[in-house]
């Protein structure tokens, strides 16, 4: 029996013994092999938040035992004696965060969308906040095809049938929404990331597919946020470091580690970071760090009257009078009060380890995507104003992965430029 009471609005019934008196819904022994459907109208001591979606959810009671909150709402018009008579489509509201069990670790995740249709039902949730609209010409006039888990816009036009993989990361790819589901938990919430191979030895595809999946999954992380960092009373700290091989691991022969053991930066890469203390971090692949480089980035991401902390590198002298510039000489120390970069150097060795310890070897052609990976990570971790769990970012990546698309022939600079020269 359900451990909630359920009050039914006219409800459809095709086996009298999936019924019981005083508004209960109990589960046959027997149950029987057509489905049913319940249009939950009021549910006693519960808040549901509801979010609309257009597709099918057919549920045999005995697939409701056990939830700890009524997981569905059906409305639809009934032209037979069997729902599925009905050629239209059915609205279904389904409660996200109180009403489905949905996974809150990686074996959970795994177990979850082992079914396919929990993970359509779970990214149309999120993709879909009001009802599904057809990708191509934005019709809510759409019909599901439960057999082929698709959509079909009654508007008559190219490509009109769609799954939800349309029009994401997602997009065109052969591998199973199961894989790039978990492939994503993995992603969100590995700190120091997840190598290809691993992705190509857990979910059983191709080392190929598996850093192009990864590469798209980097892209949906991007955030591209245009919101300024800090304001009047806060702090914001900026530095950079460099990425590159080391020359004691290169063979003595190469011309690449003459050059890196001739300048200390030389065949290096820059990346300049700022941190809001208390906030976000912004961090990006620079051409060098001459100063018009660096006072550009500064500008364009802190706000004016913010108080901007640097080490006492020269590029960061001269910032505009609407900064509150102090720096500290870490010749003579590393701490001055306030002053300090240290926030900034926790994240440089979160994102070291990641690409000396998982990745090994990045092109600088694809830096951007990894510094991206691990400041969205940074940005999402637990804190005590923030604690977010893994089920919190990665329900947050999913919600990220629409209107984003990448091609195998732009990640390998067949066509197009993903990131500017450097």
């Amino acid at each position: 029996m359900l451990p909630f009471p359920v009050t039914l609005a006219q409800p459809i019934l095709l086996s009298e013994s999936h019924f019981a008196s005083r508004g209960s819904l109990l589960p046959a022994r027997n149950p029987s092999p057509r489905w049913i459907s319940f249009n939950f109208n009021n549910v006693p001591a519960f808040n549901l938040n509801t979010v609309h979606a257009g597709f099918p959810q057919l549920l045999c009671p005995d697939m409701l035992v056990g939830l700890d909150r009524p997981s569905v709402l059906f409305s639809y018009p009934c032209k037979g004696n069997n729902i599925v008579d009905s050629s239209k489509p059915f609205w279904y509201g389904l409660s996200v965060r109180d009403a489905m069990n949905e996974p809150k670790s990686l074996q959970e995740a795994i177990i979850y969308f082992s079914n396919p249709d929990n993970c359509v039902a779970y990214i149309t949730a999120r993709r879909w906040r009001n009802s599904v609209t057809c990708p191509g010409c934005g019709s809510h006039k759409v019909k599901f095809n439960p057999k082929r888990r698709t959509w079909q816009c009654s508007t008559h036009h190219a490509k009109r049938e769609f799954s939800v993989k349309v029009g994401t990361v997602m997009e065109d790819s052969a591998i199973s929404l199961d894989k790039w589901l978990t492939a994503m938990w993995m992603v969100a919430n590995c700190k120091n990331g997840v190598s290809s191979w691993e992705i190509h030895r857990a979910l059983r595809i191709t080392q190929k597919s598996a850093w192009f999946m990864l590469q798209r999954l980097r892209l949906a992380l991007q955030t591209n946020s245009t919101v300024k960092l800090g304001g009047s009373g806060s702090e914001v700290e900026v530095d950079e470091t460099f990425i590159g091989g080391k020359a004691r691991n290169m063979h003595a022969g190469e011309t690449r580690r003459r050059k890196i053991n001739a300048t200390g930066t030389g065949g290096k890469d820059a990346v300049l970071g700022l941190l809001e203390r208390g906030g976000k971090v912004r961090a990006s692949v620079v051409p060098n760090r001459r100063r018009a480089a660096l006072h550009g980035e500064i500008n364009k991401h802190v706000e004016p009257g913010s108080a901007v902390y640097t080490d006492d590198f020269m590029s960061y002298l001269g910032l505009p009078d609407h900064f509150a510039h102090s720096f500290v000489d870490h010749a003579e120390r590393y701490v001055h009060g306030k002053v300090h970069t240290n926030g900034l150097e926790n994240f440089w060795s979160l994102l070291k380890r990641g690409l000396k310890g998982t990745y090994i070897s990045v092109e600088p052609f694809h830096l951007f995507r990894y510094v991206d990976e691990q400041a969205w990570r940074y940005n999402n971790r637990a804190t005590k104003e923030n604690p977010m769990n893994d089920s919190d970012r990665f329900d947050l990546a999913v919600s990220q992965i629409v209107g984003k698309r990448l091609t195998f022939a732009e990640v390998t600079g067949k066509v197009g430029e993903t990131a500017e020269p450097f």
